[in-house]
């Protein structure tokens, strides 16, 4: 089973409604739900939370203010900003108080790291308090040197290198998406020191799982 399971709106059609039901059901399998924001939003993200995710993953956090509202907008005054409501979260008010110290310092925090820029102050948006770790999202990251998609390239490589080693300086636990469902990258990532690591997207899994079958159908196709 996945650790955890993220729901993504930003690159999606999913709806809040929609993105309700699956954090319902992913908490229900026995994973933690996980929602990827449409942009770092705090009206966005009192949603997600209310309706029970245990965390989100901020897309192109490029400064340590924009970490800081992240934080802020999970946590309820005077750690942060956060509105209170009885949503399903809080069992609409059943377990309000649970929630209440639950909130303190369980919330996951994930920051994507995916512009060139944000390596100007890459250390301080790391040593945020409440930070849980980090995510290089190594496509907009490579469109934003220039190179889109040439992960291989070595340009590529030191800058990976170099934001992976501040997440270990700063004790920011280092993560990146592995695009392609293929366990050999997977293994890599692990043995680099990646500990946060989101395996592919599932439709790129039903892509490549449906292109194999076709393929093994191959010779039989042409008869």
């Amino acid at each position: 089973m996945f650790d955890w399971v993220v729901v993504d709106l930003e690159h999606s059609t999913i709806s809040l409604e929609s993105a309700g039901d699956l954090i319902r059901i992913i908490s229900l399998a026995g994973s933690i739900p996980l929602v990827r924001l449409t942009s770092n939003h705090p009206d966005q993200i009192k949603r997600v939370m209310d309706a029970g995710a245990h965390g989100v993953v901020v897309p192109n956090v490029t400064s340590p203010e924009e970490a800081r509202q992240a934080v802020a907008a999970t946590r309820y005054p005077p750690l942060g900003t956060r509105g209170v409501g009885l949503a399903r979260a809080q069992g609409y008010g059943r377990s309000f108080r649970e929630y209440w110290e639950w909130q303190k310092r369980k919330p996951i925090v994930i920051l994507q790291i995916e512009n060139i820029s944000a390596l100007d102050s890459l250390e301080e948006i790391f040593s945020i308090p409440l930070v849980s770790g980090f995510m290089i999202g190594p496509y907009d990251l490579s469109a934003s040197m220039g190179i889109p998609g040439k992960f291989e390239a070595q340009e590529f490589k030191k800058i990976k290198r170099k934001i992976l080693e501040t997440g270990k300086k700063t004790g920011c636990l280092p993560g990146i998406h592995i695009v392609e469902p293929e366990p050999s990258q997977l293994l890599r990532a692990v043995q680099d020191g990646f500990h946060w690591i989101a395996y592919s997207s599932d439709m790129r899994m039903l892509e490549v799982a449906a292109q194999s079958g076709l393929r093994s159908l191959g010779k039989f196709r042409q008869r």
